[in-house]
């Protein structure tokens, strides 16, 4: 009686006994398969050889990407050591947010850049940063605990950049502790609608924001 198997009983054969080809090479030497380049037969070898060199071109594309990726870090982290350096060379509180904002534009490349802080001290009540905001403003900076990015939709703090076409913004609040009240609102903006996307990732911005929020809060009261 002739006992008919199907190929996952032939598989399962085959993965409980290794050496089943190494026992009959014959067999092994005689397999043929198609190709998935052109259709062509090839042999078992020759098969396993183009699967490689798939794996092979997958791993380099990958590697590629992750290359692409360190040197955009690297950059980043170059700049942002760069604008670091010049809060660092601010002489004093009254230059500090001048050259914090002017800097994130230069070292950042941009176009438009502000921010507004609330409870500063009396020597700081009557700076251009200290200026009054609205209070849905200073209600939405409390809110937020991750810098929001994305289109502009008529946002009252984007009115603060004083231009005339914002398509995307990037708010980030200003703390001195992670769970404590806003203090501040960093406010960037772009008339280009995919500088600032609600699916880019925000670590990057959250270091700024933490940053500026350290280098501001001796100016609160």
């Amino acid at each position: 009686m002739t006992v008919e198997l199907d190929a996952g009983a032939v598989a399962d054969y085959l993965a409980n006994h290794p050496r089943f080809f190494e026992d009959h090479a014959q067999l092994l030497a005689g397999v043929k398969l198609s190709s998935a380049l052109g259709g062509r037969t090839v042999s078992l070898q020759d098969r396993q050889m183009e699967v490689l060199r798939e794996k092979v071109k997958s791993l380099e594309m990958r590697l590629a990407g992750l290359y692409r990726v360190g040197e955009d870090n690297d950059s980043l982290n170059a700049r942002f050591e760069d604008w670091t350096c010049r809060l660092l060379s601010a002489r004093n509180d009254v230059d500090l947010p001048h050259v914090l904002v002017e800097g994130l534009k230069t070292v950042f490349n941009l176009p438009h850049a502000t921010l507004r802080l609330w409870g500063v001290t009396e020597s700081c009540a009557h700076t251009w940063y200290a200026e009054q905001v609205a209070a849905d403003t200073r209600i939405f900076a409390n809110s937020l605990y991750v810098p929001f990015c994305g289109p502009n939709n008529d946002f009252e703090a984007a009115r603060l950049l004083d231009a005339d076409r914002i398509e995307s913004v990037a708010l980030l609040p200003l703390r001195v502790d992670a769970d404590g009240e806003a203090f501040g609102l960093l406010v960037l903006g772009s008339p280009a609608p995919e500088r600032f996307t609600p699916d880019m990732a925000t670590d990057f911005l959250s270091r700024i924001g933490r940053t500026c929020a350290a280098a501001l809060s001796p100016l609160l009261a």
